[in-house]
């Protein structure tokens, strides 16, 4: 039997549907000298013949089993996962709680791995989500002609729901695979037409290959800033695509910021910042219901279901909420001290940018800027518009409200 070292009190390893039999020698010793061995049934039940300790399946919620483990500490412990514990697995969460010296970590081949494998898709050219417990419209920002994803589902209904939502955004013809049980005897790969999806009776455990094929009129999310003002649903207040690039490039999206948009409206510059990098997230600020209401539809349909909207008035509803390393005041700048609170709020480099189209916010804009510096910028767009006549022959620049933008860098 191999002995687990003193100081590394927790294992981590990852089993797959093959079982101890896909164990090497030092995996199947840290089940077999744990005192304490936790994981999913599905894990306990195919770990059952090593395991000469305490089974522990996990409980609900998941936080205090994790505090469970943690308990234990200097105790020899065992966690079993499902293949690699730190791709979309229980090892992340642990890692936040134990350090490297604490613990020994014996990977499986992920089921990502074995996917692609089985496909002969090459991994570094695939898009590879988590779809476990989570909103399918993650999917939607990686729908593009010819991508390929990977999706990890939690259960049998969603193959059929997301060739549901290929269908109902213009990718019909994409085609879908679902991976059943990969690695071990009840393994089956299975593929249909998202648009004639047919296939049934499907594993709980399953994968999801999407070969994505886009019909002339589906919704493709660009991957650059400013996205075209028809993707989102808007009553007029919304940042116009060519003045929202402008004010993503001030914002300067770095990895795993946070942003706050205060005066949301439709949501445009929130669900944009967290389309940059996955590591984003953001609150929308938004007084009015019907506006929080269409932000939701907004996030959900752009693939970030993850924003936080919070539906309340500024300055008064940004107590209590996580720091911000940037702000986005789209409306409402002139509410008295929602400027000072903003910037008070900031974390240290963090950018503050702030819009006025009135000119009684650019008023106050002025101030801001004469006692607190930073950069002004006034922004006019004119755009080609038919006129005289109705055969449309000639055309000429017709302007829209001049932006004034003030952004400011605190120190």
């Amino acid at each position: 039997m191999v002995q687990q070292p003193q100081a590394r009190w927790l294992s981590i390893v990852g089993i797959a549907e093959d079982g101890i039999e896909g164990l090497g020698e030092l995996a199947r010793g840290l089940i077999e000298s744990a005192e304490f061995v936790f994981g999913g049934s599905r894990h306990l039940s195919l770990a059952t013949p090593l395991i000469r300790g305490t089974a522990r399946p996990w409980g609900t919620p998941f936080d205090q089993s994790v505090s469970e483990v943690l308990g234990y500490r200097g105790r020899p412990v065992c966690v079993l996962a499902s293949g690699d514990p730190f791709q979309h697995g229980v090892g992340s969460v642990l890692a936040r709680h134990v350090a490297a010296d604490e613990t020994i970590a014996i990977p499986a081949v992920s089921a990502f791995s074995l996917a692609a494998s089985r496909l002969l898709w090459p991994l570094p050219q695939l898009a590879l989500l988590s779809l476990c417990g989570r909103s399918l419209d993650l999917i939607r920002p990686h729908l593009h002609p010819g991508a390929r994803i990977l999706a990890l589902t939690s259960g049998a209904r969603a193959p059929a729901a997301i060739a549901d939502l290929l269908c109902t955004t213009g990718f019909g013809e994409s085609t879908v695979t679902v991976l059943e049980a990969l690695g071990g005897p009840r393994e089956r790969v299975r593929a249909a037409r998202a648009s004639a999806f047919g296939i049934d009776q499907i594993d709980s455990l399953n994968t999801v290959a999407i070969d994505v094929a886009a019909s002339p009129t589906a919704r493709i999310l660009p991957r650059v800033a400013g996205l075209p003002d028809e993707l989102f649903e808007h009553d007029g207040q919304i940042t116009k695509r060519e003045i929202r690039a402008l004010t993503l490039s001030a914002l300067a999206p770095r990895h795993a910021e946070h942003l706050w948009d205060i005066g949301a409206g439709s949501g445009s510059i929130a669900i944009e910042w967290m389309l940059a990098d996955p590591s984003l997230s953001a609150a929308a600020i938004e007084r009015r219901s019907d506006r929080a209401a269409r932000i939701r539809r907004n996030a959900n349909a752009f693939g970030v279901p993850d924003l936080q909207v919070i539906e309340a008035a500024a300055p008064q509803a940004l107590n209590n909420l996580p720091p911000p390393n940037a702000i986005f005041i789209g409306g409402g700048a002139t509410s008295p001290g929602l400027i000072e609170t903003a910037r008070a709020a900031l974390l240290p480099n963090g950018r503050l940018v702030v819009n006025a189209v009135t000119l009684e916010t650019e008023v106050v804009l002025l101030n801001a800027h004469a006692q607190h510096g930073g950069t002004m910028t006034r922004v006019e767009i004119h755009h080609a518009r038919p006129v005289g006549g109705e055969d449309g022959r000639f055309s000429s620049w017709r302007p829209s409200n001049p932006i004034v933008q003030w952004t400011w860098v605190k120190p």
